[in-house]
């Protein structure tokens, strides 16, 4: 079994991946998409930058269930 500090840890990285995740999605689709040469391009950029952004709240719930892990754990 896990210590508690570790369930601390993965959490706190879980959840800064979930913001991470935002930015990134943000980045590709403003950067890839702007830059494009065709729409093509365009529309793959845009895809992509959704694909990363659906990430985000796998991050969060993983990061909430690491926590409550961690609480148990110290009892």
């Amino acid at each position: 079994m896990m210590r508690s500090q570790t369930y601390k840890m993965l959490s706190n990285f879980s959840f800064i991946l979930g913001f991470a995740s935002v930015l990134g999605s943000i980045a590709i689709w403003f950067f890839q998409g702007e830059s494009a040469p065709t729409q093509d391009a365009k529309n793959h950029a845009e895809l992509f930058s959704i694909f990363v952004g659906l990430w985000t709240p796998t991050f969060f719930i993983l990061s909430n269930r690491l926590d409550r892990y961690a609480d148990q754990s110290e009892d």
